[in-house]
């Protein structure tokens, strides 16, 4: 009772929108038909302890009952089933010692048998459904008793309907396969199950729009990031914003102590982080241009919306969670575990959203703006400027490609080829040198100046001192 007035209070607290809402799964409707199965398993004499002993495959009982979640033909839905293996010997239980309540179930199932036609019908290509009652051979029991999956086909029998069988046979005892039918277990999955695939939808439909936002975004941001001779872009700002929200790995961390998606708590937290650190440097006074500002908010809008979204999800998965765990309570039947794995759920319970926005987020939006991380030196780890181009593709600066000829090293410290003592004036890559000019304007100057004192500390020794040019 109390984590479904919890779930209510969240559902209302957190300000969803009224159709996300709405889609939410009804715990408390799906408790009222738990209490129904419950009872209807008890009027049959399977309460949770019965159905616990006969559930294990290892119990010597005369009847052993599994519960399994199947796919209906022509349907993507789950179709619950309880089926009773009962053995016999001369038409009667093979062990008579059983309890009480096994006891007034295996009445119940005399009583279907006597409802039931005396023998089965054979099944044909025009009904593919099984027959409720099977009769199978001694052989045929004993692998039964680890898995009705191995149960094998009904065993020959003649025009009459009577079951072929030898002398040596008629001594085993038999066993009959009966599926008993329920009425509220099957209302139960049915409605979880579609109550599950409105939330896939659901979150499918955010996914688009949000997906939509991403890439109208990193277009706008795209045109405010342009290089401009009149200094009007907002290309350093908005690498700042994106270099911190990267830090932050709001929704999904690549890092070795907490790699994978991050639950909403740990999102928010992130989250608070990252435009505390937008904030505290400033950066929203820095820019340049208005619609900057516009493109800023739209940016943790669309985090706020994403955010609210996880956290969608996980309490519906905790509700999910709950309700089959309360499930297994009153029955036993297991299905806690079966459920989840069975269900083609690619969206609420695979968790996938996070991962993919943040992926989406990523290549639409984030890698709009060129990265310095993207192109250091991986020996100084300044900006590879100039960039020499190995024959392995491997990229250095000019200065570091100097240094190792230098020292007579031949192999590329990356992969190890044979291809320094070959590079030249050819290996520069022109291309990339504009590139890293025109989106590293200020870096690539650090790094001519930092190159410039070091020749100069080698031609001059180490009291070179560094002045710029200066007009007269």
């Amino acid at each position: 009772m109390k984590f479904a007035h919890d779930f209510k209070e969240t559902l209302s607290r957190e300000g969803f929108p009224s159709h996300w809402v709405e889609s939410a799964i009804p715990y408390s409707q799906l408790k009222k038909v738990l209490k129904r199965v419950a009872g209807e398993l008890n009027d049959l004499g399977l309460d949770p302890e019965t159905l616990r002993q006969l559930l294990d495959p290892q119990s010597d009982s005369p009847l052993v009952i599994e519960y399994g979640l199947k796919v209906a033909q022509g349907s993507e839905f789950l179709r619950p089933q309880l089926t009773v293996l009962l053995h016999l010997q001369d038409g009667v239980a093979v062990d008579v010692s059983l309890s009480s309540s096994s006891r007034t179930f295996l009445e119940y199932i005399s009583s279907l048998q006597a409802n039931s036609p005396r023998h089965p019908a054979l099944p044909s290509e025009e009904s593919p459904e099984p027959p409720r009652e099977a009769l199978t051979d001694g052989a045929a029991s004993s692998e039964s008793n680890a898995s009705f999956a191995k149960l094998t086909e009904p065993a020959g029998l003649d025009r009459s309907g009577e079951a072929i069988s030898s002398s040596a046979s008629l001594a085993n005892p038999l066993c009959k396969q009966l599926e008993v039918p329920l009425v509220f277990d099957g209302k139960f999955f049915d409605m979880l199950q579609s109550d599950v695939n409105g939330l896939d939808a659901l979150q499918a439909r955010e996914e688009v729009a949000m997906t939509k936002e991403i890439v109208a975004l990193g277009q706008d941001v795209s045109q405010l990031t342009k290089p401009s001779r009149l200094s009007k872009s907002d290309l350093a700002r908005w690498r700042t914003i994106f270099e911190l929200y990267l830090e932050a790995q709001v929704f999904f961390s690549v890092y070795e102590q907490d790699h994978g998606t991050r639950d909403s708590h740990s999102a928010s937290r992130q989250l608070q982080w990252f435009q505390g650190e937008v904030t505290k440097r400033n950066l929203v006074r820095q820019f340049k241009m208005s619609e900057s500002r516009e493109a800023l908010v739209r940016f943790l809008r669309l985090n706020a919306l994403l955010l609210k979204n996880i956290q969608f999800q996980e309490i519906n998965r905790t509700a999910i969670h709950k309700i089959l765990k309360k499930f297994d309570k009153r029955t036993s039947l297991g299905v806690s575990k079966t459920f989840p794995a069975q269900i083609r759920s690619d969206k609420l319970l695979a968790g996938t959203m996070a991962r993919d926005m943040c992926a989406q987020v990523s290549t639409e939006l984030v890698s709009v703006v060129p990265q310095l991380n993207d192109y250091l030196c991986p020996v100084c780890f300044a900006i590879a400027y100039r960039p020499v181009r190995l024959a392995c593709q491997h990229i250095f600066c000019i200065r570091c490609i100097v240094k190792i000829q230098r020292r007579r090293e031949k192999h590329c410290p990356l992969c190890r080829a044979d291809v320094v003592m070959d590079a030249s004036a050819d290996n520069l890559d022109i291309e990339l040198d504009r590139y890293l000019r025109k989106y590293f304007n200020k870096e690539v100057k650090e790094k001519i100046r930092a190159n410039d004192i070091e020749r100069g500390m080698e031609d001059y020794g180490p009291g070179y001192t560094h002045s710029d040019c200066a007009i007269m």
